[in-house]
C-alpha cells in the first residue's frame, strides 16, 4: 500500500492549519476506485461521469480526478470554470464538463483548454461562440433543458429558440453540440411522480433538438440516485457524484439497487485533553449539558471551523476505541467535548474517529447526517481546509 500525505509538512501547507498527527481526513483512494467499478458495472451500457466538484466533495479535487481516471473513467464533471482549469493545469487531458458560471466570466480559457461547457440560454451560447472565435477552435457545448428541477437549464418554452441558435452556430463551425442534459429532482425518492414527468420532458426536448438538426452524441439525465435506481434515466451517460465517494444519496437507495458502497473518507483526531468532572459540572458554552453523575470527558481538536456541524452539539457521537462516545455541550469553533464515561482509561493522544466507513463500529457520515438533520453530502464537503487530507492508495 502506498500512502501519501499532502500536509505532511505543516509549514508547507499553511491553509491546513492542523498538524496531521493531531487531526486529519484519511482518503481511501482504493475504496473510491472500487465504488466507481461497482457503479460502472451497475449501469451497464451507459458511460459514467464522475463528478469531482467542490474539491471532490471534500476529498480533494486533483487526487479524486486522478483516481477516477485510473479507474478508467472517461468523463469528469465540475461545477465551476476554476475547477475545470485547475484540473487542466494538473495535467488532466480527458473529457471534462463544467456547468456553472457567472455573467462576467470569460469562457475563452475553457474553450481553449478543450473543456466541455454547459449552455442554458441563447446569451450563454453567444458567449461560447465568441469564446470559440477568440480561442480559434469550436466550443464543445452541452445544452441544458430544465425538465422540472426549476434550477439551472432553460424551460421548454425557450428550448426551440436555443436549439435553433445552436444549430446555426453548429453550421457556422463555431460549436460542437456534444450533449443534451438535465438533472433529476427526486430520484432518491423511489416512486416520486416528478421522475417519470422529467423523463418525459427530456424525451420531448430530445425530439425537438432532433427536429432542429442537432445530433448530440451524449444524452444525460441521471445523477447518483438515478444511476442506482432509475435505469430508464441512464441514456448514454450517468453522472455519479456522492455515490462514488461511498455515501448513499439517501438512506436505503444503494441497498434497493443491490449495490454496496464503501465510504472513502475517515476523519480522525487525537484526544488533546482528558479530565474527570463531577455531578453538576457544566460542559462548553452555555452549559447546555450538565453532568448528572461523575464522568470523564475528552477534548477533540476540531470544531465548526473545520466542518463539524454545530447542530451536532449534544447529539452526535464519535468512535473511541471499540465504543462510541457522545458529544457533550456545544461544538465550538475549534473543539468539542465527548463523554468518555466514569471508568474511562483513555489517555491524551488516543485516537478518536469522528466518522468513517463503520467497519469498526465507528459512526459514518450517514450517521452524522441523521443526527444533524442533513445529508451525507454536506457532512463530507464541509470538512474544512485546516484539516489535512491523508491519501491512502492501496490495491483496488
Amino acid at each position: 500500500m502506498t500512502v501519501t500525505d499532502r500536509s505532511a509538512d505543516p509549514a508547507s501547507s499553511p491553509l491546513a492549519g492542523i498538524d496531521p498527527r493531531t487531526a486529519h481526513a484519511a482518503i481511501d483512494l482504493a475504496a473510491f476506485r472500487r465504488n466507481i467499478a461497482v457503479l460502472r458495472s451497475h449501469v451497464g451500457d451507459a458511460d459514467v461521469m464522475v463528478v469531482v466538484k467542490a474539491d471532490g466533495y471534500g476529498h480533494g479535487l486533483v487526487p479524486s480526478a486522478r483516481a477516477a481516471r485510473a479507474a478508467g473513467v472517461g468523463w469528469l464533471g465540475v461545477a465551476t470554470p476554476t475547477e475545470a482549469l485547475t484540473l487542466r493545469q494538473s495535467g488532466d487531458e480527458g473529457r471534462l464538463l463544467a456547468w456553472l458560471y457567472g455573467v462576467d466570466e470569460d469562457l475563452t480559457p475553457l474553450v481553449a483548454a478543450d473543456v466541455d461547457v454547459s449552455a442554458q440560454s441563447t446569451e450563454q451560447l453567444s458567449r461560447l461562440v465568441a469564446a470559440a472565435g477568440t480561442a480559434e477552435r469550436p466550443a464543445r457545448v452541452h445544452l441544458k433543458i430544465d425538465t422540472g428541477l426549476s434550477r439551472n437549464g432553460i424551460r421548454m418554452e425557450g428550448w426551440d429558440d436555443l436549439c435553433a441558435a445552436a444549430a446555426e452556430a453548429l453550421d457556422a463551425g463555431a460549436i460542437q453540440v456534444v450533449g443534451i442534459w438535465s438533472h433529476l429532482a427526486a430520484a432518491d425518492e423511489p416512486g416520486h411522480p416528478s421522475v417519470a414527468s422529467q423523463i418525459q420532458v427530456f424525451h420531448t426536448a430530445l425530439a425537438a433538438a432532433h427536429r432542429a438538426g442537432l445530433r448530440p452524441s451524449l444524452r444525460h439525465l441521471a445523477n447518483s440516485a438515478g444511476a442506482l435506481v432509475v435505469p430508464e434515466a441512464h441514456f448514454d451517460l450517468v453522472r455519479v457524484g456522492i455515490a462514488a465517494y461511498g455515501i448513499d444519496p439517501a438512506p436505503g437507495i444503494a441497498a434497493l439497487a443491490g449495490v454496496e458502497l464503501t465510504p472513502v473518507m475517515t476523519v480522525r483526531a487525537q484526544l488533546v485533553n482528558v479530565k474527570a468532572i463531577q455531578s453538576g459540572d457544566g460542559v462548553s458554552y452555555g452549559h447546555t449539558w450538565v453532568a448528572d453523575c461523575p464522568t470523564t470527558v475528552g477534548l477533540v481538536p476540531l470544531g465548526y471551523a473545520d466542518g463539524i456541524p454545530r447542530h451536532a452539539s449534544d447529539t452526535a457521537q464519535v468512535g473511541v476505541g471499540s465504543r462510541r462516545a457522545p458529544i457533550r455541550g456545544r461544538v465550538c469553533m475549534d473543539q468539542f467535548v465527548v463523554d468518555l464515561g466514569v471508568d474511562a482509561a483513555d489517555l491524551v493522544g488516543d485516537e478518536v474517529v469522528v466518522f468513517g466507513s463503520g467497519s469498526r463500529g465507528e459512526p459514518t457520515a450517514a450517521d452524522w447526517a441523521d443526527w444533524c438533520d442533513t445529508i451525507g453530502y454536506e457532512i463530507v464537503t464541509r470538512v474544512g481546509v485546516r484539516v489535512p487530507r491523508h491519501y491512502i492508495d492501496g490495491v483496488a
